[in-house]
């Protein structure tokens, strides 16, 4: 039987990402019952790597310390931005929350403009103007104040954005499945310590839910690198809408959660936004290598 196209296969993989991400939000909340978030991260690290372990014995030869100075940048600011992600989940809107991490690209852009230097255009700006709109319509600053889940979701947008930015620099020199690996070996240690204020063992009865924050851990980020090697990140971005969809349900019928229409349709815009500029950037790319061909 022929393997479906690269495309296709991408889009696969990009769906299996968001379910799995989608189960490790519902599992983070459920398991914040009992544990602190920063505590329940320190398992969901351990546990991730646990289950990537087979692949690691299985697969000599595949991490590689070249590149450290770049993997040590996006764990640094991979454990900034999962302690503000687990943090959010448990105590904010899961939707708002979501929306939120959608600017992560927004504020990516905003770093490569000023510190690599990247040059704003139209459309770029449109896009980002657009996005921060968006922004404004989930949080609507002034009609409420900011709880500490909020804050934290926009602490871990902006420390993702600097994570898009290390993984710039490693994307198409490591092997995808090695970046995921090395996130979950560098940031098991230092999450150790951080947690360590807020450390309280788990129930028996807790032990499986941990255990499966930590496989859907794994999946979706192996699920999301195995996507983004088969195509272009604008191919497999508009799918991200499934794990919208999908956080969004679970919020409401799991956890009675209710929106109203303004803050998912700020949701959607940030997604749509980030899409434009996950558009732009593959053009750009593909413009300078053409440039570059041509110059050597």
């Amino acid at each position: 039987m022929p393997l479906l196209p690269a495309n296709l296969r991408a889009i696969w993989w990009m769906v299996v990402s968001c379910v799995a991400f989608s189960g490790l939000w519902v599992l983070i909340r459920v398991a914040s019952e009992e544990l602190h978030p920063f505590a329940i991260v320190v398992w969901r690290n351990l546990f991730g790597l646990i289950w990537l372990a087979p692949m690691l014995l299985l697969t000599p030869g595949l991490l590689k310390a070249e590149r450290m100075p770049s993997h040590l940048r996006r764990a640094a600011s991979g454990v900034i931005a999962t302690f503000g992600t687990f943090y959010a989940v448990a105590n904010a809107p899961l939707a708002n929350v979501l929306s939120i991490s959608y600017s992560a690209p927004l504020f990516a852009t905003i770093g490569a403009i000023l510190f690599l230097g990247e040059k704003i255009r139209r459309v770029r700006g449109l896009a980002l103007l657009a996005g921060f709109i968006g922004v404004l319509m989930v949080l609507r600053p002034g009609s409420a104040p900011l709880s500490p889940g909020i804050l934290a979701a926009i602490v871990s947008a902006l420390a993702t954005a600097f994570s898009y930015i290390a993984i710039k620099a490693l994307t198409g020199a490591d092997d995808s499945r090695a970046v995921a690996a090395w996130a979950f070996i560098l940031m098991t240690p230092i999450s150790i310590l951080l947690a360590i204020p807020w450390w309280s063992w788990p129930s028996a009865q807790l032990w499986p839910i941990l255990i499966g924050i930590g496989a859907c851990a794994a999946a979706g980020q192996l699920s999301l690198a195995r996507a983004l090697s088969l195509a272009d990140a604008s191919a497999v971005m508009p799918f991200d809408f499934v794990r919208f969809a999908l956080v969004t349900l679970a919020g409401i019928l799991l956890f009675n959660e209710r929106y109203d229409l303004l803050t998912l349709l700020g949701g959607g815009i940030i997604l749509v936004a980030g899409l434009v500029l996950a558009l732009r950037e593959r053009a750009s790319s593909k413009q300078h290598s053409s440039a570059t061909s041509i110059d050597t």
